[in-house]
């Protein structure tokens, strides 16, 4: 078997404004180094439209039509909160983006891939169940886990997220269900302000690490092997679900922690080994962040090197 890569052209339709971080730029820039000879092994794959029914694992019905009804004329853009913007294209893309984790999920769990990378935007993590925010749309990763256990039976479904911003909205929906894990290490103090290691679920189920400013490569190793990753081997997952958000890289320009390339690389290969472990090889990854162009590249470059075994 192989990696998929799961994109989809639409997703760079999503336009929040010329100086937005989230620009289209990110995934042409993912795309383009994923293009590389190295990675001719990948088997690419375009991302369907989440169904109704898939967004309303997560989210309520209304909330699911308020977004969906938010189509700007083209060149003009609707502010969702200060930071969150949709352009004509960003319901597609938003749609397309909780697809492709959807499509992961399937092609993993029926055997017609090792694991999956959805490349798409808008990102997710940040969506709760009933408040968008933070560049983020729909809850993608955790209409993931939920597709795993409605569609295809998988009981227990494990998220990590090393995203440098907490993911409060996957959270939202991890904390209640006892089936479900939520690791994250993050930076704290910071946006969106949660991620405490107080919130810690209906059943333990639910690992945050903050992370203060300038932490680097010791502290995010030490925080996952010693905190994250053995709570993560208790739960005995049967699916494991990455947020790959890279703007923990010391590049980038929306934080202050400073992780290098490397340490994508070995927080990778510590999550393959507990999918092959646990949960016979079944992981599906979904990038969320990271705004310097040559750091993400890099990065996610580096990421799907440890998925594909390269």
């Amino acid at each position: 078997m192989s990696t998929v890569l799961i994109t989809h052209p639409a997703c760079l339709g999503h336009e929040p404004g010329e100086h937005h971080p989230e620009s289209p730029q990110r995934l042409r820039a993912i795309l383009a180094a994923l293009k590389a000879d190295e990675f001719a092994g990948l088997r690419w794959q375009e991302a369907p439209e989440a169904s109704r029914e898939e967004l309303m694992r997560v989210h309520p019905e209304e909330y699911v039509d308020a977004i969906l009804r938010i189509r700007p004329e083209a060149d003009e853009l609707a502010m969702i909160d200060g930071d969150t913007l949709m352009s004509a294209g960003s319901a597609e893309a938003a749609l397309r983006a909780a697809g492709a984790v959807v499509a992961a999920v399937d092609a993993v769990a029926d055997g017609q891939a090792s694991n999956a990378f959805a490349a798409v935007r808008p990102p997710g993590h940040h969506a709760t169940p009933t408040v968008p925010g933070g560049f983020c749309l729909f809850s993608n990763v955790a209409i993931g886990a939920r597709h795993a256990q409605v569609r295809h039976g998988i009981e227990k479904v494990a998220i990590l997220d090393f995203d440098v911003h907490h993911g409060q909205g996957t959270q939202a929906t991890v904390e209640i269900d006892p089936l479900l894990f939520y690791g994250s290490t993050h930076q704290s103090p910071f946006y969106p302000g949660t991620g405490s290691p107080r919130e810690r679920g209906i059943d333990d189920n639910v690992v945050n690490v903050p992370l203060t400013a300038n932490s680097g490569s010791k502290e995010f190793r030490a925080a996952w092997g010693d905190r994250i990753l053995p709570q993560l081997e208790r739960f005995a997952p049967d699916m494991v679900i990455v947020s790959a958000g890279f703007d923990a890289h010391l590049r980038d320009p929306l934080a202050q922690l400073r992780l290098t390339t490397e340490d994508f690389t070995w927080i990778t290969g510590e999550l393959m080994t507990i999918a092959r472990q646990q949960a016979r090889g079944r992981l599906v990854s979904a990038l969320e962040g990271g705004y310097d162009l040559t750091a993400l590249a890099d990065s996610v470059a580096a990421h799907v090197r440890v998925l594909m075994g390269n």
